[in-house]
Parts: C-alpha cells; sequence; structure tokens
C-alpha cells in the first residue's frame, strides 16, 4: 500500500513513522541498529533517513536504509537535498536509491554551507525542491524498460510500461520558511511542490497544536490536497531546545522553555518533555491529523513513550519495554 494512500485512508490505528539520522562513530552505529528493530517493532508506516547536501553517493544514509529495507518489514524513506549539487550528481545519486531498492523520497531544496550567504556558494541546478521532486519522477521513468508495441505499421516501435511509481514527500512549514519573503510564499511553495507530484507532505517541528490546525486550513483552502503530516519533536531538556531553536529559527515556546528550566533534574525535564510531545500527538490527531511523524533523535526509548502517552501506542501493539536512557544532542 503506498504511503501517501495510507495517510488517506481510515486506519485501524493512528499512522505513525520516525526519523533517523545516519551515525557517526561506530558505537552509534552499533546503537543505531538496536533502535532500529525497537522501532520497527512497533510498526511504523515508515522510517525517514537524512542526508547531507551536495553528496555524490548515498553514503552512510543509504547503509542505513538498506539496513531497515534488509532486516525489517518497514518501508525505509531518504532524504534528498538538491543545494550545491548538479542535474548529473542528483541524477545518479537518486539512480543509486533505486538500484538498492528505496522507493520513497523525502525531497528537500536543503540549506547553504554553514556560515556561508546564498549569494556566495552555488546553489546547484536544482532550484527548488519542486524541481527535485520532478528530477526523482524523471529518473524513476527512465527506467521503465521499453517493449515491443506490435502496432501494425510500425515496425520496431516502442512503447513506455506503466511505471510503478515513487513515493516523493516534502517538507511543510506551519510558522512559515526563515526565508519566506512574504505571508504566503512557503504555501505557494507546497502548491508547487504538490503540482511537480509529490504525493504527501512532513511538516517542520512546531509546539502548539493550533499551529498546525491554522496552517492546514490554510493550505486546504489555497489547494493543498495531498496529506500534510505533523512532524512532532519530543523536547526533553532546554540544551536540546535551545539547539532547536538555532537550527530551526522557531519562536521560543514560553511555557516549554519555563517548565524545562524548573524541573529539577534531567529525568523529570525528561519526563514533561514527553508528556508535551504526548499532549501535542494527542491533540493533532483528535482534531484530524493522518498520523504523526517522530524525530527520534536515534533513540527509540522517548518516541515510542509519546506514542505510548498519547494513547497511539497500546499493550496489544508490537513494542517493547521503554528504558530511560540519556537523550543524544541533534546531529545533522
Amino acid at each position: 500500500m503506498p504511503l501517501a494512500d495510507d495517510l488517506l485512508r481510515a486506519p485501524a490505528r493512528v499512522p505513525f513513522s520516525f526519523e533517523l539520522y545516519p551515525p557517526r562513530t561506530p558505537g552509534a552505529a552499533a546503537a543505531l541498529e538496536e533502535t532500529i528493530q525497537r522501532l520497527a517493532e512497533a510498526g511504523p508506516g515508515f522510517i525517514s533517513v537524512t542526508y547531507g547536501a551536495g553528496g555524490s553517493t548515498g553514503g552512510r544514509s543509504l547503509e542505513v536504509l538498506r539496513r531497515i529495507r534488509e532486516h525489517t518489514p518497514v518501508e525505509p524513506l531518504a532524504h534528498l537535498t538538491c543545494v550545491g549539487n548538479t542535474y548529473a550528481g542528483a541524477a545518479a545519486l537518486i539512480r543509486e536509491f533505486l538500484d538498492a531498492g528505496i522507493g520513497s523520497f523525502l525531497a528537500l531544496r536543503g540549506d547553504p554551507p554553514s556560515g556561508l550567504d546564498e549569494d556566495d556558494v552555488f546553489l546547484g541546478d536544482l532550484e527548488s525542491a519542486a524541481q527535485l521532486v520532478q528530477l526523482i519522477d524523471r529518473v524513476q521513468a527512465e527506467r521503465t524498460p521499453y517493449v515491443e508495441s506490435g502496432i501494425p505499421g510500425l515496425p520496431g516501435a516502442a512503447r513506455v510500461d506503466r511505471r510503478e511509481g515513487v513515493e516523493i514527500a516534502v517538507a511543510a512549514f506551519p510558522n512559515g520558511h526563515p526565508r519566506s519573503r512574504h505571508a504566503r510564499q512557503h504555501i505557494d511553495a507546497l502548491l508547487a511542490k504538490q503540482a511537480a507530484g509529490a504525493t504527501f507532505a512532513i511538516t517542520q517541528l512546531f509546539f502548539h497544536a493550533d499551529d498546525y490546525l491554522g496552517f492546514l486550513d490554510r493550505c486546504r483552502t489555497a489547494g493543498v490536497v495531498i496529506p500534510i503530516l505533523p512532524g512532532i519533536m519530543p523536547i526533553t531538556s532546554p540544551a536540546r531546545l535551545h539547539r532547536v531553536l538555532e537550527l530551526t529559527g522557531e519562536q521560543v515556546p514560553a511555557e516549554l522553555e519555563i517548565a524545562l528550566q524548573i524541573e529539577p533534574d534531567a529525568e523529570a525535564q525528561r519526563a514533561f518533555g514527553i508528556g508535551y510531545a504526548a499532549r501535542l500527538a494527542a491533540d493533532v490527531v483528535a482534531a484530524g491529523a493522518p498520523g504523526v511523524h517522530l524525530y527520534a533523535f536515534n533513540s527509540h526509548d522517548t518516541v515510542l513513550a509519546v506514542l505510548r502517552e498519547a494513547g497511539i501506542l497500546t499493550t496489544t501493539d508490537r513494542t517493547t519495554t521503554d528504558r530511560t536512557t540519556t537523550d543524544k544532542e541533534i546531529a545533522r
């Protein structure tokens, strides 16, 4: 069943999914193997794996995606960015993922290298995520074999068999993209991605249910019809909150910031952060969200605890006992 169809139909339970990133050390790689297994046991719709900008090969991202595909029943979803890449380089990368059996993607424009202004760097041949969506679709189309048509009077003529479509997700920004020049630009960009062939969207993190629900209403009014999956990030320490705000440009959520600061220790901060994310997930689902996408920070315990506290995972679901672990810092 295609991922977008899963989000559109009425499921027996609330769909959920996770985001991971490639490990940076051998020790982190070993820990990630257990995390993948534990997340897969919970039964997510897919697990996405982040990818750096401007790369020429799948590298560590592809290794993680292969691990998910070959050792779990879960659909792996590959992040792709286009900043700093050429058409040829991006097409070669897409073929590498497709050759490995990866058929689901999150198409992102990406950011310029840290410390450099967009005007000072080569941004690449692809100017937007919408163009990357089109390129993914085109590369997949080129892989479809030609067969003899058998049409009388056209000896040797060929036709293209109907191909299996790839799933292409895109990003959405409930509170606006930090580089948007006007209030509607991020919605216009989402409409362009939809027109290019995107099958569903995943939002940037947000801290209040109304941020997502108001954005959803504005998108539907503008003509966006693809499913928009809310992206939820459990914030379990002040340090993580500040790092997230630095990376995303989101406004400081005062209630969350104050609550994390006054909690007496790391365990209490973690418990509060799990509860906050769980309430957020439960609220958007109750209001009609097609599921939830959780940023896992390469650790299974926190996101599974969020799903359980939100009532999305129950004791009858395929999950294991929660164990408290130290939250990892964001690594992108």
